[in-house]
């Protein structure tokens, strides 16, 4: 067996939650390889859904106009019952999220994520498949099967299994995987069609038996290209993957694009002409396939030095596209912890906090959509303020985190230590002639402090600067925000900005002053008010180095 060198980290699978765990750890200056089974990107629509929390995380990477510029935008969703107009929901965020929701095929997605990380020098190793590995307490030695065939060994300090939902990596460590099954069974098409509704918004259009069940559904995603949308439905008995293909190998999970007979574009047809919000016919049928759907949760997020992520740690309804979505912030939450323990300046508790603060996010998405999956996304209690806010992961935060300290007392801030660090518009500085956002700050750092005015019982920024500093090893930046008409300060402290519209003082309620720790994946490790260097290194010493 041939022996490889070393690096730092092996990811396992080149979906987007491997791509974007690799594209962050290079972009830390962490090595890794990144290797997936599969000779070439699938060209199938499968995650289609973006959400404006995961625009803000490729905002942070540098990546969101690419993606942008790809993707076409996710207006609403038209819904139809026995050929009934119910009505339609606006996807209406609040003026201060920069991003609305958008709509692109999971391979174009890829191929962002693919350019993004080459520029960092690293390509995905293809055809090379993970056989087995082995940790010890300085690293892990895993073996794979290269694309000549040939084993290699390969030796690295830390193993992430971004593997999906038969996950090699998952079964390795031993780990469950509770949960089940949907009996139904789905035909996805991407196709195009001629029909008069208002682009950008989705399709729902069902039939409800006497007895109140839904025995005909028609999904309809808006996807780039004239007419083009990525279709769901159920699959009829002659195509159903279960008949031909048996029960479940393997690990017993069933989900995802099955084997058998693909939809036609006649199988589709048949479907629209009896759920379609008008008649139409369908056209350029790209890809079809049959797919189940299962919910599943892995009791642990990672053992020792190997961790999963995405699909390997839990599966669910694509209601409301959270499954991607949510792989993506598994992703970013692990490379910036790994960075710091790889660079030797983490606090031990850091990476154990990745269980902490994802599973509890994962088990909440999988219950979410299992019961939006069976009732219907209208049979959700919240308010619609608070459902779309949820739906665009906008309200995931970490307050239970170990890595914060929560607020002795509630003073009535907008803004708590764990909470995502949101946008606001309107900063302007000395020297550029326009505007900039709080997220054109924080975009390609890592740890950042934002001071905001001088609280008479607080520290100067120059103290809380220099603490930051000392207390990162160098890794965070710090930038003061003044009130709008405040004086500039001696250009020789830190870079500062004017809230000359106070909408930094409205997100942030920074009052007379105020200190803002912002990780990389752009949550708040600290709300300080007043600012203290001793609060400071209190938030701070959760996750460096003592």
């Amino acid at each position: 067996m041939a022996r490889s060198g070393s690096t730092d980290v092996l990811v396992v699978g080149a979906g987007p939650v491997g791509l974007v765990l690799a594209a962050e750890l290079r972009r830390a200056g962490v090595s890794c390889r990144i290797v997936d089974r599969l000779p070439a990107r699938l060209p199938y629509a499968k995650a289609v859904g973006i959400q404006p929390r995961t625009l803000e995380l490729f905002d942070r990477m540098g990546l969101v106009r690419d993606v942008l510029d790809a993707a076409v935008p996710m207006r609403g969703q038209l819904t139809y019952e026995n050929g009934v107009a119910l009505g339609r929901i606006d996807l209406v965020l609040p003026p201060e999220v920069p991003y609305g929701f958008a709509a692109l095929p999971q391979y174009e997605t890829e191929r962002v994520l693919e350019e993004h990380l080459g520029r960092y020098g690293t390509g995905i190793e293809r055809s090379t498949e993970l056989l087995a590995f082995a940790q010890d307490p300085a690293g892990v030695t895993s073996r794979v099967r290269t694309v000549s065939g040939a084993e290699e060994e390969v030796r690295s300090r830390f193993l992430v299994g971004c593997d999906g939902a038969h996950s090699l990596v998952r079964k390795g460590l031993g780990l469950t995987f509770e949960g089940g099954a949907f009996p139904e069974e789905y035909m996805l098409a991407d196709v195009e069609v001629g029909w008069g509704l208002e682009p950008g918004y989705g399709v729902r259009s069902m039939h409800r038996a006497e007895d109140g069940t839904v025995d005909d559904l028609l999904v309809c995603i808006p996807l780039p290209g004239k007419g083009r949308y990525r279709m769901s439905m159920l699959v009829p008995p002659e195509l159903s993957a279960a008949r031909e293909s048996g029960p479940p190998a393997g690990d017993g999970v069933t989900h995802g694009l099955e084997g058998g007979t693909a939809p036609a574009l006649s199988d589709i047809q048949k479907v629209l002409d009896r759920l379609s919000p008008e008649p139409v016919t369908a056209s350029a049928l790209r890809w079809s396939s049959v797919f189940r759907i299962s919910h599943r949760l892995v009791d642990r997020y990672g053992e020792g030095r190997v961790f999963v992520a995405g699909d390997a740690a839990h599966i669910h309804p694509p209601t409301g596209a959270q499954g991607m979505n949510t792989g993506v912030q598994d992703a970013c939450n692990l490379a910036w912890k790994l960075a710091l323990v790889l660079g030797d300046a983490a606090h031990p508790r850091l990476l154990p906090s990745y269980d902490a603060e994802r599973r509890p996010v994962g088990e909440e998405v999988v219950g979410r959509t299992v019961r939006h999956a069976a009732e219907g996304i209208q049979a959700d209690r919240s308010d619609p303020e608070t459902l779309l806010l949820r739906q665009a992961q906008l309200l995931v935060g970490y307050r239970e985190s170990p890595l914060v300290t929560p607020l002795a007392r509630d003073d009535g801030a907008p803004l708590r230590p764990g909470d995502r660090a949101p946008d606001c518009g309107g900063l302007t500085g000395d020297i550029a002639a326009y505007p900039v956002r709080l997220f054109d700050l924080l975009r390609g750092r890592e740890h950042v402090l934002l001071v905001y005015g001088d609280h008479p019982a607080g520290d100067s920024a120059a103290d809380l600067a220099a603490a930051a500093r000392e207390l990162s090893g160098g890794r965070m930046v710090t930038y003061r925000i003044l009130p709008a008409g405040g004086a500039s300060p001696d250009r020789t402290g830190e870079p500062h900005h004017h809230d000359s519209r106070g909408e930094f003082a409205g997100q942030y309620g920074p009052g007379e002053g105020a200190a803002f720790a912002v990780r990389p994946d752009g949550y708040l490790t600290a709300c300080l008010q007043p600012p203290r260097v001793g609060a400071l290194k209190e938030a701070l010493g959760k996750a460096f180095a003592p």
